[in-house]
């Protein structure tokens, strides 16, 4: 509504020309309303002279837009009847008229006072007429009448009230226009409207955070009465990163954490697995270090990472032929669609490896979806190594290469030589006569041999078998060039091909009887022999101690690449080591993907003793090549800070990663990670390197939980630390006690042999989820335990084939450890036969010893149940067992599983350790009051 306007006493009296008019007036007095409040009112009563026209007129009234307004009249009219004297020209109405102007231009004379120029409105009838009484104060109800007037299209307009002969009071008058007032109505705002004569859509407009989604004007239609006409408009939604709010008038932006990918009514959802929002409004999750999301990946799909390394090669060698058999990866990434690449290089005898040639794949070398691939073309006195490398639809999307798993096969030496001199007996249009000299295979007789042949650039090889040294080929086309390659068979099997010949048959025009042949004799490159300052043994490399070379920089440079420092770009600190901060970054060398890497560098102020042995690891790691082996990129010595550049490993060291992640991984899983640090040191083993600092602490962890070995440099210089507590043999020289065997110990006889014992360690971290070898116990009593044979007991759940080989790891007579090899050996038949892990070792296998046969004393002698669960490393729910009332052992000791699940210990391997604590309690509550408590500190 408008301000209501004051009403103003106007001109009056007769009509010019017409007579004066009479004298009785508008008259504006003071009185009382009905709720005796003060108010100024205008009266007329001239119902005792007959002719009235008294005229009474408001100030100028802006018409603010309205093309209607309305007057609120509130009045009182006397009943004719009831007062005396009256004439019969008494009446009991009043007219009402308006004047529309372009401004205040009223006199009192102007506009003339009658209906032409004013416009009427309506004539005013009294619903309730006041009686007048002999006396008595006349009486009766206020009148209240609403009308309507217009249509207005000037700047304003007065409102003028006629008397013709009515006992009257005007009490008050308000104006007033109607407006549809300011609406959102889903997600489309309309603004304050005031209604029009002829009804005009009102156009809206979609509100913050919202599109339209149709090419349809967006309008409603504001009716006279100031009320929006109810319909329907669903044009505007939610734009993506945002959801419907405040009952679909607003759009609210995605909170971190969540996202919307598309524009519609739906709401913001929870970011997929291994993905995050950041920001308000996110129409997609980004996909956390080392997870990828694929363009044909829908933005409500988890984030995927790549798969770990293919398992258990397994090759059947007949001839020049191999089958390669694997099995699938242990983690798949959280994707379906794995993939298979065949990657070899061949080895012959007393040169160096290169790429494989002139082999076939069936069906193909890459992209294979099947775990098998069968290999054709092998040529006899050649060992070929073949790396099985696992991908999926986000490998190529990784900075790191894909994982892979080798094997090394080398071909029958007895099969017979490739046929390589052969040549056309006869040539005719459509066909040619080949022959070859007889092979005499090493062993045994030619069986037969076998043909392959095809027409240049067009179709697929042919194949027909012979007895003898000579073959017709019948059905070729005219003039044309065929590629034809044969190979013997011997009772060893296939040789290889011989190389490529081909030959053209005759064409139609020669018309002669002329034999013409055109020989095309395929070549094969010869590599240089290129001499290197290692030994070959068994197709590998022995490793070479830098620390040999009489200037440690050459080996620097022969083992290491150096890398321009603009290719590396630092990106955060993520630890320190012994020579200076451990850095994550990223390494973008021309022409390759840039990925991510580690770096470690050289704190300013070294000596040059110090550089050195700070690339020494550098010079150790660049000699090895292998999947479970951490890869050195490079380093940049041309600068400062001088560093080392290794590839990245996500989730860090493996003994810190198991306790993050206490009982969430499956026996198959954690043996697959053993496998994984076996076949490194089996590399190792095999290179002649001896690492003497093996700790799951040394073993670093990628996203795919592939392990793969490091610290090569400490693994020379065994230093003492806070969290590598080390002994000092007689022999001088700091060693891990806990991690190393006894006679390391003893005589600092380090040897392939004592790695495996502290492999044997490895596995009983691994399968404790991180736990502390031998506990609390001093690096004394772990040597005189270890002497009086004590061994480490299974650790809970272990399997018993597991600790089994733990136990054979530690034989104290180190030439009865198995090898390197063997470990793998055991790990791959315990993979292929999962069932095996589900028998649980239920004690210590190894001899009793007194100060062991109690991991954690009598529960009584800890002060409170909090010290008892940070004694067991479970102190993070030292709270939640407070709260639910656990606070006193006698209570602790009736614990059941659902009361665990009450509390809050929901992870299974957490529940396993407490409730197995809990049984101890019991069964230590039995005797307690004639035992008491236990001696001990472990």
């Amino acid at each position: 509504e408008a301000p209501a306007r004051i009403l103003a006493p106007a001109g009056g009296g007769g009509l010019p020309p017409e007579p004066a008019v009479s004298p009785q007036q508008w008259e504006e007095i003071s009185g009382l309303d009905e709720e005796q409040n003060s108010v100024r009112t205008f009266e007329v009563c001239g119902v005792h002279e007959p002719n009235q026209n008294n005229w009474l007129r408001t100030t100028f009234v802006p018409r603010a837009g309205a093309t209607h307004t309305y007057a609120e009249l509130r009045f009182t009219v006397l009943e004719c009847f009831s007062i005396p004297r009256v004439t019969r020209s008494c009446k009991e109405t009043f007219n009402v008229f308006f004047y529309e102007a372009d401004g205040d231009v009223a006199t009192a004379t102007f506009p003339s006072w009658m209906e032409n120029p004013y416009v009427k409105v309506d004539t005013v009838a009294a619903e309730h007429l006041t009686r007048k009484r002999a006396g008595m104060e006349a009486s009766g109800k206020v009148n209240v009448k609403t009308l309507k007037v217009g249509p207005l299209s000037k700047a304003g307009f007065y409102l003028a009230f006629q008397d013709q002969g009515a006992c009257m009071a005007l009490l008050s008058v308000r104006l007033f226009y109607k407006k549809c007032p300011a609406v959102t109505v889903n997600f489309t705002a309309f603004q304050e409207t005031v209604p029009r004569e002829l009804v005009m859509p009102v156009a809206g407009r979609c509100v913050a955070n919202a599109a339209k989604v149709s090419s349809r004007p967006l309008s409603m239609y504001c009716r006279e009465d100031g009320q929006w006409a109810e319909q329907t408009v669903t044009d505007c939604t939610c734009a993506p990163g945002h959801e419907p709010s405040e009952e679909n008038t607003k759009c609210r932006a995605c909170a971190p954490g969540t996202f919307k990918p598309a524009q519609g009514e739906g709401s913001c959802q929870p970011c997929p697995s291994f993905s995050n929002s950041h920001v308000p409004g996110s129409r997609e999750c980004l996909c956390r270090l080392g997870y990828y999301r694929t363009e044909e990946d829908p933005p409500a799909k988890q984030c995927t990472t790549t798969p770990s390394a293919p398992r258990s090669i397994v090759a059947k060698i007949n001839g020049s032929v191999a089958v390669l058999e694997w099995s699938g990866p242990l983690e798949n990434g959280g994707r379906e669609d794995v993939a298979y690449h065949v990657v070899c290089h061949e080895c012959p005898e007393g040169q160096s490896c290169q790429p494989c040639s002139r082999l076939a794949y069936a069906p193909r070398a890459r992209g294979l979806v099947e775990r098998t691939v069968t290999v054709e073309g092998l040529r006899p006195y050649v060992t070929y190594s073949f790396q099985i490398q696992a991908v999926n639809g986000v490998s190529d999307l990784s900075h790191n290469p894909p994982q892979s798993e080798s094997i090394n096969i080398t071909t029958n030496k007895d099969v017979p030589q490739p046929v390589s001199e052969v040549h056309p007996a006869s040539v005719s249009p459509n066909g040619v006569t080949l022959t070859w000299p007889p092979i005499q295979p090493p062993t045994g007789s030619i069986l037969d041999y076998e043909v392959k042949y095809y027409e240049k650039g067009v179709g697929g090889p042919m194949f027909v078998k012979t007895s003898e040294n000579h073959v017709s080929l019948t059905g070729l086309r005219r003039g044309a060039v065929y590629v034809v390659q044969v190979r013997a068979r011997s009772e060893a099997g296939y040789g290889g091909f011989g190389p490529e010949r081909a030959f053209q048959t005759q064409g139609a025009e020669s018309g002669s009887s002329t034999e013409k042949l055109a020989l095309i004799v395929g070549t094969a490159a010869l590599g240089a022999l290129v001499v290197l300052a290692v030994v070959i043994v068994e197709g590998g490399w022995v490793y070479i101690d830098p620390f040999t070379y009489e200037d440690p920089n050459e080996a620097v440079r022969e083992f290491a690449k150096e890398i321009d420092v603009s290719y590396v770009k630092i990106e955060e600190v993520i630890g320190a080591g012994e020579f200076g901060e451990v850095c994550r970054g990223l390494l973008k060398v021309p022409g390759k993907k840039e990925i991510y890497v580690a770096i470690k560098t050289l704190k300013g102020g070294y000596t040059e003793k110090q550089r050195r042995e700070f690339l020494s690891e550098a010079s150790i790691m660049g000699q090895f090549e292998h999947p479970n082996i951490i890869r050195l990129d490079g380093v940049i010595t041309s600068s400062i800070p001088v560093m080392i550049i290794t590839e990245f490993m996500e989730n860090g060291a493996l003994d810190s990663f198991l306790r993050l992640n206490d009982g969430q991984f499956t026996p198959i899983q954690l043996v697959g990670m053993l496998r994984g640090i076996a076949s490194g040191m089996r590399y190792l083993s095999d290179m002649s390197y001896v690492h003497r600092d093996l700790a799951a602490r040394n073993i670093l962890v990628n996203s795919n939980l592939v392990c793969k070995v490091s610290d090569f440099g400490l693994s020379r210089f065994l230093e003492e630390n806070s969290s590598d507590p080390t002994y000092t043999s007689s022999l001088g020289g700091k060693i891990p006690i806990r991690w190393t065997a006894p006679e390391a110990i003893a005589f600092r006889k380090f040897t392939s042999a004592s790695d495996v014992w502290s492999y044997g360690i490895v596995m009983w971290e691994v399968m404790s989820f991180g736990e502390r070898p031998y506990w609390d116990m001093s690096n004394q009593d772990v040597i005189n335990a270890i002497e009086q044979d004590y061994r480490l007991p299974p650790p809970t759940d272990c399997p018993a084939s597991l600790h089994q080989l733990m136990l054979d790891c530690w034989q104290k007579d180190r030439n009865a450890r198995p090898r390197f090899t063997q470990v793998v050996s055991s790990l791959d038949k315990l993979i292929r036969n999962p069932a095996s892990l589900k028998i649980v070792s239920r004690g210590n296998a190894g001899p009793s010893h007194a100060l062991l046969d109690q991991r954690l004393p009598h529960y009584s002698s800890f002060g409170s149940v909090g010290d008892w669960l940070r004694a067991l490393k479970m102190g993070r729910y030292e709270d939640s067992f407070a709260s639910a009332g656990f606070t006193s052992f006698e209570l602790v000791s009736q614990l059941s599983s659902e009361d665990l699940l009450r509390i809050g210990v929901t992870l299974a391997g957490h529940q396993k350790k407490i409730m197995s604590s809990v049984q101890n309690m019991r069964a230590q509550g039995k005797g307690a009051s004639s035992a008491g408590p236990k001696g001990g500190h472990y």
